[in-house]
């Protein structure tokens, strides 16, 4: 789950990490009140949606008067800004952070994140803050750090020097960089974070370390244990057919392609979105309707993958296990009566009661397409929507 930089912020600083002093709002009127309250020269005016590059598409302003804050405040508040991470649909701006404005000596990069491949902590640190990180990493490898931790209870001193080396600290701008390494891995280990991103971390010229721009992003598998985080999610920022997707309790991301998938068991799911690709088609989504589906979820699932306009035709594929094959099946039939399925549909089951699900969906009168396997079914449905 991802949060807005403001929320990022908020729970940095209640772990220790200095950030600018800032207010966000709702509403035009809402933000120049509580603007007013701040103690600066210039006000920092950043449009809060869930994607990077605000700056480059006109999302940060810097402003000398709170005339000109309101100017522009109405002048970004509901617009849509197109970033690198957007797509070209953008994202529409429907609430605005203002914070102090920072007298900037260095910028540094710094992010933690979970090293899947080894089990540890990832810290990647470089001395070229603001710019994107993936660009640094090809044209100058050697400005960036990696250092892989083992997760404990708190980060020694020798991994914080590590992590800091390369931004080259005098001793008292290290001493509070320590402090934030700290910081962050406290926040990181207890929220059950994945990620958090502070770029730009600055070096003010007063000798400040200051979390300039922060990005969070959690384990959605543990919100369970955090409803303070929960509270967060903004539902604005996300696609409405996986929020649909998610009150039924479906694993569902919707992507650029144009077959719908309805699998069960994420590693079947990717290897169906993989057989896809290899004869030459996009997958629309991912989905995994889950080990132990009902029929009623199952109608669910199709209902969302035929809500997606970009869908020229549906492969499901299940292999029955705790899953068995005559419900989904029981289930496909029941959405087709409430639906009209208009583009070719593929289906292939394998497993428990596969003799009985392939019997329901034969006596259903649905026009589909039995497959035997895995690879007849992706050049099935391949076949049939050219």
């Amino acid at each position: 789950m991802n949060i807005h930089e403001h929320q990022a912020k908020q729970i940095l600083k209640k772990y220790g990490a200095v950030v600018p002093e800032g207010v966000f709002a709702l509403t035009v009127d809402e933000l120049l009140k509580k603007a007013k309250l701040l103690r600066t020269k210039k006000y920092v005016l950043k449009a809060q949606i869930h994607a990077g590059g605000r700056g480059k598409a006109g999302g940060v302003k810097i402003l000398d008067t709170i005339e000109e804050l309101s100017r522009a405040a109405k002048e970004l508040l509901g617009k849509t800004l197109i970033t690198h991470q957007t797509g070209p649909e953008g994202r529409e701006v429907k609430r605005l952070y203002v914070e102090e404005s920072s007298n900037i000596d260095k910028e540094f990069y710094l992010s933690c994140l979970v090293d899947r491949a080894s089990s540890k902590i990832a810290f990647i640190s470089s001395n070229q803050g603001g710019m994107d990180i993936e660009e640094v990493a090809i044209s100058s490898p050697e400005k960036i750090v990696t250092t892989k931790v083992e997760m404990e209870n708190e980060i020694s001193d020798k991994d914080c020097d590590k992590i800091i080396k390369i931004f080259n600290l005098n001793d008292n701008a290290k001493k509070q960089a320590i402090s934030l390494i700290k910081s962050i891995y406290k926040m990181f280990i207890s929220t059950d974070a994945n990620m958090v991103e502070v770029n730009p971390l600055i070096l003010t010229k007063e000798e400040k370390i200051i979390c300039l721009d922060a990005k969070v992003n959690f384990d959605s598998n543990a919100l369970f244990r955090h409803p303070e985080i929960t509270e967060f999610r903004d539902l604005n920022e996300e696609d409405p057919t996986e929020i649909e997707a998610s009150k039924h309790d479906l694993a569902y991301i919707k992507l650029d392609g144009s077959i719908g998938c309805m699998v069960n068991g994420a590693g079947l799911a990717m290897a169906t979105m993989d057989i896809i690709k290899l004869y030459g088609k996009e997958p629309a989504n991912f989905l995994d309707v889950g080990g132990g589906a009902s029929k009623e979820k199952v109608s669910a699932a199709l209902k969302i993958i035929l809500s997606d306009k970009n869908v020229k035709g549906i492969l499901i594929n299940i292999f029955g296990g705790i899953m068995r094959c005559d419900i989904l099946a029981q289930g496909v039939v029941d959405a087709a009566k409430e639906m009209d399925i208009s583009v070719p549909l593929v289906v292939r089951l394998a497993g428990t009661n596969f003799k009985e699900g392939k019997e329901i969906l034969d006596n259903s009168g649905l026009k589909l397409i039995s497959a035997e396997n895995l690879d007849d079914a992706a050049k099935k449905i391949v076949e049939a929507i050219n």
